[in-house]
């Protein structure tokens, strides 16, 4: 899932599952039917279909972790407003969680100005990826419909587009019992695909082997963040899964504001004034370090130059470029700032093989991450 709380990685005293001694291929196969993903001619859809479920999404997806608290203040009008601009640009998507402050609401108030002003081929187009962060208690079915209910009315669907599902605590097995009945709420129509968010290799693995149609795994995924290219990846590609991946640009740290800058320096460099940068200037410092991260900032940018297009809008483009990849993430601060130019430049970048052999080279420089943290979404879960 995009991002659910900040997180101190100050000590990296994760412990290794059992999984990482063994490669995906030694595990058993999932006992389900691989899913199809189909790309359209420009590129900037993208469907996933998993029996009789299929949802197309845009390939560059309106992140609203923004919207909650951290970011400055989001005005509702202006930021249904902006939401509309993002729509009529071409990128319709949007993914939220039932935690991220008013975002919910926001898109329910922005999928009725779609309704009445907007042509139905926009409404066709307009996708609501949702996400449901339960507490650690039991998941009954009354209890799963009715929570499922409370987005469904926010949102203002009747039935909700994507839910992505996530789980703190693998020891408590009551994630099967969620999806299960996630599952029955889909059969009965009130969401049209399953999907989680955050889950490991050996869990989404166990997922599928109870016949539960998940058709992604929303994870953390950037230049320096590989850890899905290694297990993860390999079941995806198995079993048909897809992935949708945040932290793309790092909350803006792939971009050019941060070349050049020595953050050692007190007030040299631009401040780490919200949640997602102060996030992932974690990850920088656990993959290699500010001066490491400034080579890889400098490769960026002479590959942007010579495309004609921005850091950010490269970085996504490599991630996009990557096996199993459905669709990446750029948060959105609806109302205060926006990148509609560089999103859709995305689609339109061609990355050559010199531009990617340059991008590798450095990132590989850096620490491996699954040797760090763990797995997707250990950092969620390791003290």
């Amino acid at each position: 899932m995009a991002e659910i709380m900040n997180h101190s990685f100050s000590n990296f005293n994760f412990y290794p599952l059992n999984l990482k001694t063994r490669r995906v291929s030694e595990l058993r196969k999932p006992c389900v039917k691989p899913l199809q993903c189909v790309l359209t001619e420009d590129d900037r859809k993208i469907i996933v279909k998993n029996g009789k479920d299929s949802l197309g999404i845009c390939r560059v997806v309106n992140g609203m972790w923004q919207t909650s608290s951290g970011w400055g203040n989001i005005e509702r009008d202006n930021a249904v407003d902006a939401m509309l601009k993002y729509a009529d640009s071409g990128l319709t998507t949007f993914d939220m969680a039932d935690i991220y402050g008013p975002a919910e609401d926001l898109f329910g108030i922005f999928i009725n100005r779609v309704r009445r002003e907007r042509p139905p081929e926009l409404l066709d187009q307009i996708r609501g990826l949702t996400k449901w962060v339960p507490p650690p208690v039991k998941m009954t079915s009354s209890f799963v419909r009715e929570s499922i209910n409370v987005s469904r009315k926010r949102m203002d669907v009747s039935s909700l587009d994507m839910l992505q599902f996530h789980w703190w605590d693998y020891s408590n097995p009551g994630y099967l019992d969620a999806l299960k009945n996630l599952t029955d709420l889909k059969e009965e129509g009130k969401i049209k695909t399953v999907a989680l968010t955050n889950f490991d290799t050996e869990r989404l693995q166990i997922i599928l082997e109870n016949e539960i149609p998940v058709v992604s795994n929303q994870v953390q995924h950037s230049i320096i963040d590989m850890r899905p290219q290694q297990k993860m990846a390999e079941l995806c590609q198995l079993t048909g899964v897809k992935l949708i991946t945040y932290g793309t640009v790092m909350g803006g740290l792939l971009s050019e504001k941060f070349l050049d800058t020595n953050l050692a320096i007190p007030f040299a460099g631009p401040p780490l004034n919200t949640p997602s940068l102060q996030k992932y200037k974690r990850m920088v410092d656990a993959w290699g370090g500010w001066s490491q991260f400034q080579v890889l900032l400098q490769t960026l940018k002479k590959i942007a130059s010579k495309h004609g297009v921005s850091i950010p809008t490269v970085a996504v483009r490599y991630v996009l470029d990557q096996p199993a990849v459905a669709g990446s993430m750029i948060g959105v601060r609806l109302g205060l700032s926006e990148h509609i130019n560089d999103a859709n430049a995305v689609f339109s970048l061609v990355l050559d093989e010199e531009d990617v052999n340059n991008i590798q080279e450095v990132s590989k420089k850096g620490k491996d991450l699954m040797k760090v943290i763990g797995d997707c979404g250990d950092e969620y879960r390791r003290a």
